[in-house]
């Protein structure tokens, strides 16, 4: 199979003030670049998307999850990403490739578009789409393709296909509605 779907999903929930409440490490330390409790709940529920076959083709199982590396993205390195991954990659029994940091989105989606078969990536939104998303579309025009990432958004799934290396990209938005108040409207 020489196709690739790429998956891309935002790191989940993270503190915002006074709600939702802290974030919270594995071991439940309190932490402000870690996953709040809705967050640890949202990568539950991908974990159960993705590695269950819940919705079937349209969620495809990934063959490979790539995260932010948690030591190196940024000045304080949010562990967001990484974690929202981790129960859909042990559930798959995959290893995260978090070799690349926040700036490095070139290089991973040069990585990424030469390997076949499904990917998913976590990342952080804005980085998503102002360097992730423009670098796999490559000026190709994709109807429904969002202008930017809202900041209050973490129920969205950005799904691109090709049949083979070198051919066009078809895109859609992917709302799975896993958490109350996710909402079905497609990103703009």
């Amino acid at each position: 199979m020489s196709g690739l779907t790429v998956l891309i999903i935002r790191h989940a929930e993270k503190p915002d003030e006074d709600w939702p409440g802290p974030g919270l490490t594995p071991d439940g330390m309190k932490d402000k670049k870690s996953l709040v409790i809705r967050g640890w709940q949202r990568a539950g529920s991908w974990a159960a998307l993705f590695g269950g076959g819940l919705k079937g083709d349209a969620f495809p199982q990934p063959g490979a999850i790539y995260a932010a590396d948690p030591k190196q993205s940024g000045k304080e390195p949010s562990q967001r990403p990484h974690e929202t991954i981790t129960a859909l990659a042990e559930r798959l029994r995959l290893k995260p490739v978090t070799k690349y940091a926040l700036g490095q989105e070139n290089q991973l989606v040069a990585e990424v578009i030469g390997l076949t078969g499904v990917v998913l990536i976590c990342w952080e939104h804005k980085a998503i789409a102002s360097a992730i998303v423009p670098n796999i579309a490559k000026g190709q025009v994709l109807q429904g393709l969002p202008a930017k990432w809202d900041g209050d958004r973490f129920d969205v799934v950005l799904r691109f296909d090709r049949t083979a290396s070198g051919a066009p990209w078809s895109f859609r938005q992917l709302l799975p509605c896993l958490l109350s108040n996710d909402t079905a409207n497609p990103m703009k």
